[in-house]
């Protein structure tokens, strides 16, 4: 019996030998460590302003080219096609704010009015796009509110930029067909389009105070 063990355990060594060797090297598995719970958030007696005014990121505060104005400007989405005159009427959809901290003070969807009856900043801007396009202008305060700002909103002297999209524009012509048609309770221009007279359709904010 004594033989028999003996030489079963000479022939298991090398077996036993390698599992050992292979146990040995095998990294240690860590336990896991403890799943802590969240902390619960606390009450905050932080008071929202109303309106809402998000803050706007540095990175979108910049613009990657400069007319003669000084006029920043930056293409976001391109279109081809003519584009609006002075005595046009457009429909944009646009957001603006302040440059030095990117706080929104203006924005607004499919907001009517006359391409001459905004700051001239703005009012450049918009001779340069075309139908669908949407462009990032960065407004110097010269050719924007100047030393007077506006409200509450826009300090003296504030950079200003805006995003822009052309929805649609329509000439000083179409604009009084359109009127007269609506007049004569024939179909006209839908609500808050460019073809609405701009008593009865007010420019954004940022186009109301006269300009500099």
């Amino acid at each position: 019996m004594t033989t028999a063990m003996s030489q079963l355990r000479q022939r298991l060594a090398p077996a036993a030998a390698l599992l050992s060797l292979v146990l040995g090297a095998a990294p240690a598995i860590a336990a896991p460590a403890p799943v802590r719970a969240a902390a619960a958030p606390t009450a905050s007696a932080a008071i929202l302003p109303v309106p809402l005014q998000p803050i706007i990121a540095a990175g979108q505060r910049q613009c990657t080219a400069k007319t003669a104005s000084a006029l920043g400007t930056m293409t976001l989405k391109p279109a081809t096609g003519a584009m609006p005159t002075k005595a046009d009427f457009v429909l944009v959809n646009y957001i603006g704010y302040l440059a030095a901290d990117g706080k929104v003070f203006d924005q607004a969807n499919a907001a009517a009015f006359p391409v001459e009856g905004v700051i001239p900043g703005f009012s450049e801007g918009l001779q340069m796009m075309a139908k669908g396009s949407i462009w990032r202008f960065c407004v110097p305060a010269a050719i924007g509110y100047g030393a007077k700002g506006a409200g509450d909103t826009i300090p003296a002297n504030a950079d200003l930029v805006f995003q822009v999209e052309l929805v649609d524009y329509k000439t000083a012509a179409e604009v009084e067909a359109m009127r007269a048609a609506a007049q004569a309770g024939q179909p006209g221009g839908a609500e808050g389009a460019p073809g609405q007279a701009p008593a009865s359709t007010p420019a954004p904010a940022p186009a109301t105070p006269p300009k500099s």
